[in-house]
């Protein structure tokens, strides 16, 4: 009997009808049933003749499945034994304690993410590079897309393309007459007829970004297109929407973002976005997380739909700031997917520092969000992280590892704003009681050089000075009432508070 783990896939291939087109004319579906769960997944045509289904179960024990459709004459029949994960996989992510994070097994997820937003389209050497950084550990998440992108620094053609056809010729495509807005006549595709390669590429990363712990976040739309893919008509996204759920939902480290930018797709309109969410809901077995990202103007987070936001900074000055404030308004998770990146390109989203980076970071996480990274370094190849992968070559990504390492830490699963002076960010666990006894004060671009603290003549607190961006963590003594704890006069620095048991 074949084996598959707890929250791998399960895949079944079935050959099938090849005349006519094989992507509109034949539907393929699975069931899937064990002691404790039956569910339905539809299938999706690969090519060549062949038809696959793809689960991912959530329990142990025996399974069947039937794989039936228009595809064949012919029903699929089988089992399978379901086996114990093995210890790094946990399961898919989901929201746990209303602004927080954790895996489907209990464990918490501390989301650290970054962008690469077509790093699945380079050649090999780049792609091979990218996954030697992400090995390094930096980061859990990842922001790439489904589509190719056409934008500054990205002027190459992908390796694949999504569809079968011809793209219009980019050989006389410089900086100096790029434009955002281009003629889409020189493309010829049929929306229709699925590349298969290209889907095969695509979930080839994922599966990458799986077996190192990465959460794939996958931005299905978005507006930076010279190859008409932004205007397809309303039944050509249906059917690219569901054929890309069929692929990839059954991948465990599956998020979902409808759009990078959504406000800037004029074409697609609020009843598309909710129409193509509605496909997810109904087409995703399961129920993998949901957002969309903005460029200007938030989407309503408030939609039952949405299981956390995904934000982009809309201030030069402040944004991780107004944390606190939208997990009131929006009552789920705040990620800021984007804040700017560590670089020093000409544009004003690209040339921040990695101090500053990291401190946004910070500031985030001690209010009880999480933010993203990504990073956009001039280079004579071209090749900058936020688009293409490659190699890293800022300071940030040690700073927030390290960060991660202090949010593994924390009691629960998360934090949230707690009460300080008006100079600092203090972080408590989120939904224990204010008198925990665990927390975290934050100076960011502040240099005290000491600082006093009252508490309960009769408890006993351990205390730690961070150094965020030295990554250190110092042990300052074990003090009661009032006392005072030493800071070394410079940016970035941290106190940690733990009451000790009596």
């Amino acid at each position: 009997m074949q084996t598959v783990e707890k929250w791998d896939i399960f895949e079944v291939s079935a050959s099938g009808r090849t005349e006519g087109n094989p992507f509109t004319d034949y539907t393929v579906k699975g069931i899937f049933r064990g002691k404790n769960e039956t569910v339905e997944a539809d299938g999706f045509y690969d090519g060549e003749g062949v038809y696959k289904v793809r689960f991912m179960p959530s329990f142990e024990g025996e399974y069947t499945y039937e794989i039936s459709g228009s595809f064949s004459e012919e029903k699929t029949t089988g089992a399978f034994l379901v086996t114990p994960p093995s210890p790094k996989n946990h399961g898919p992510v989901r929201v746990a304690n209303t602004y927080h994070f954790a895996y489907e097994d209990g464990t918490p997820y501390y989301s650290v993410g970054t962008t690469c937003y077509v790093w699945s389209h380079q050649p090999e050497e780049i792609r091979k590079q990218t996954l030697e950084e992400l090995s390094k550990g930096y980061f859990n998440k990842m922001r790439f897309c489904v589509f190719p992108k056409h934008y500054i620094h990205n002027f190459r053609d992908p390796e694949t393309f999504p569809y079968e056809g011809t793209p219009v010729d980019n050989s006389g495509l410089t900086e100096e007459n790029f434009a955002y807005n281009v003629d889409f006549s020189g493309n010829h595709w049929d929306f229709k007829r699925f590349h298969p390669e290209h889907f095969r590429r695509f979930e080839a990363c994922i599966a990458e970004l799986r077996d190192r712990g990465i959460e794939a976040d996958i931005i299905v739309m978005h507006p930076y297109d010279r190859w008409g893919f932004s205007a397809m008509s309303r039944e050509e996204d249906d059917l690219y929407w569901k054929y890309v759920v069929a692929r990839f939902a059954a991948y465990r480290n599956v998020w979902w973002s409808l759009a990078n930018e959504y406000d800037l797709l004029r074409a697609k309109t609020l009843e598309d976005w909710e129409r193509y969410a509605s496909i997810l809901c109904e087409k995703d077995p399961y129920n993998h997380l949901r957002s969309v990202h903005n460029c200007i103007d938030f989407y309503d987070y408030t939609r039952p739909w949405i299981t956390h936001c995904s934000m982009q900074r809309q201030d030069l000055y402040r944004h991780v700031e107004y944390t606190d404030d939208y997990r009131v308004r929006y009552g789920k998770p705040v990620v800021w997917d984007e804040i700017a990146y560590e670089g020093n390109i000409d544009q004003g989203w690209g040339n921040i520092s990695g101090q500053e980076l990291t401190r946004r970071f910070w500031e985030a996480s001690l209010r009880g969000g999480y933010a993203g990274h990504g990073e956009t370094f001039v280079n004579p190849e071209d090749v900058l992280w936020w688009s293409h992968g490659g190699k890293l070559h800022g300071d940030s990504p040690e700073r927030i590892r390290f960060l991660h390492q202090i949010l593994c830490e924390t009691p629960g699963l998360g934090l949230k704003r707690g009460t300080g002076s008006f100079d600092e960010t203090v972080g408590v666990p989120e939904g224990m009681a204010p008198d925990s006894g665990y927390e975290i004060h934050y100076y960011g671009f502040g240099r005290p050089t000491f600082r006093e603290f009252r508490k309960e003549p009769d408890a006993r607190y351990q205390a730690e000075v961070i150094d965020t961006w030295g990554m250190t963590v110092t042990d300052a003594g074990i003090h009661s009432g009032k006392f005072r704890i030493p800071l070394p006069g410079r940016e970035y620095m941290a106190i940690r508070l733990r009451r000790l048991p009596e």
